[in-house]
């Protein structure tokens, strides 16, 4: 399960703890997915791609188009 995640992390300057924290989810599931152990949930990838500031399908590159976010 590849992803960006890290990448975009990096570049807001955010710790693995502070992405968790803002995407309302625990640290240790956030960073098995970050490290591709496991899959992320669909409301975790809105969360994620709402505070990396990207869309899901860049973040989640390697997964089948994901619709849009509803706002």
């Amino acid at each position: 399960m590849d992803n960006r995640i890290k990448e975009f992390r990096q570049k807001l300057g955010i710790s693995q703890v502070e992405l968790a924290r803002r995407a309302h989810t625990a640290g240790p599931n956030l960073s098995a997915v970050e490290r591709g152990e496991r899959k992320a949930w669909p409301k975790l990838k809105r969360s994620l791609a709402r505070v990396l500031k990207t869309s899901q399908n860049e973040l989640f590159h390697d997964e089948k188009e994901l619709p849009d976010e509803k706002k």
